[in-house]
């Protein structure tokens, strides 16, 4: 097992999970929907977090039918006045780092205004593996510059061409976050596109609909929303793979739980605790029965 997958996995599932709130380009809509009007992605006020917001995510493996807690990532959002600071910060327990040491960083500087990324950057550390990955944001000439190296004293300079209104994978998570879904209809499809690792990756969602009183181990019951988002098939996705988010169905649009197979056994990823959201979770019922742990079991 390589706990390195373990964590690229859970960060992997959160992004998605949040860039699910994507909604359809205007042309795809039915005539008879409304139009969303709320804004897209190249021009975005924010409308849902705040400064002070953190969440700590709890990625569970299954391995020959064991589950095993290996690690957290933690979200955080900070507010430096004319621009949004965002963290996602992951690595393993520290009883696993003799067997396998992951400590991982993604930072996104923003405008605030639109939310669009100003830099980025990736720090990332797997048993002895390393990357830096600094990338800087050119709209008006639609380009992107990557500094990347094992290493940030070593890592050499790139440009790339890319789309003026493109994200990076953390600043798409709290973008998306702003767009509304509740005009789409279950099993309708929706684009994403991020700029990582050298190149812009296009993929879709499927929204699955609502589905009330989802339990949550640890957190309760939710009214919470089903998406589907296309993965990338090959070093950790099965061809046959369909990852699975639950949100919650609310103004905060949380991701409550994220679950798919995986090349080698199955994920769960799962809400451990929250604080600062700029919303009362209203998307939370009363529980049938009180939660005594965090589960991946459901």
């Amino acid at each position: 097992m390589h706990l390195s997958r373990l964590m690229k996995i859970g960060a992997a599932f959160l992004v998605l999970s949040l860039m699910a709130f994507r909604v359809p380009q205007p042309e795809r809509i039915p005539d008879h929907l409304p139009l969303y009007t709320g804004g897209d992605q190249c021009d975005m006020d924010n409308q849902v977090f705040r400064h002070g917001e953190e969440m700590v995510y709890k990625v569970f493996y299954n391995w020959n039918f064991i589950w095993m807690s290996a690690g957290e990532v933690v979200f955080k959002v900070e507010d430096l006045g004319d621009r949004y600071h965002f963290s996602a910060h992951g690595g393993t327990y520290k009883g696993y780092d003799a067997f396998f040491k992951v400590r991982d960083k993604y930072d996104v500087y923003v405008d605030k205004t639109t939310l669009l990324p100003i830099t980025s950057i990736r720090e990332v550390n797997e048993g002895k593996y390393s990357l830096y990955d600094k990338l800087t944001f050119d709209r008006e000439n639609g380009k992107v510059k990557s500094l990347r190296g094992k290493t940030k004293e070593v890592a050499e300079l790139v440009e790339y061409d890319t789309d003026s209104c493109i994200h990076d994978i953390l600043s798409m998570v709290y973008c998306a976050r702003n767009l509304s879904f509740d005009q789409m209809r279950p099993g309708q499809d929706f684009p994403i596109k991020i700029f990582i690792d050298k190149k812009t990756w296009p993929l879709k969602v499927n929204y699955k609909g609502k589905f009330p009183n989802k339990k949550i181990r640890g957190l309760g019951h939710f009214n919470t929303v089903a998406l589907n988002p296309e993965v990338i098939k090959g070093y950790i996705f099965k061809e046959s793979s369909n990852l699975t988010i639950w949100a919650s169905d609310d103004k905060n649009r949380l991701p409550l739980m994220i679950e798919s197979p995986i090349s080698i056994g199955s994920v769960k990823v799962i809400l451990k605790s929250y604080r600062g959201v700029r919303y009362p979770l209203s998307a939370k019922v009363k529980d049938k029965k009180a939660d005594e742990e965090i589960s991946p079991e459901d």
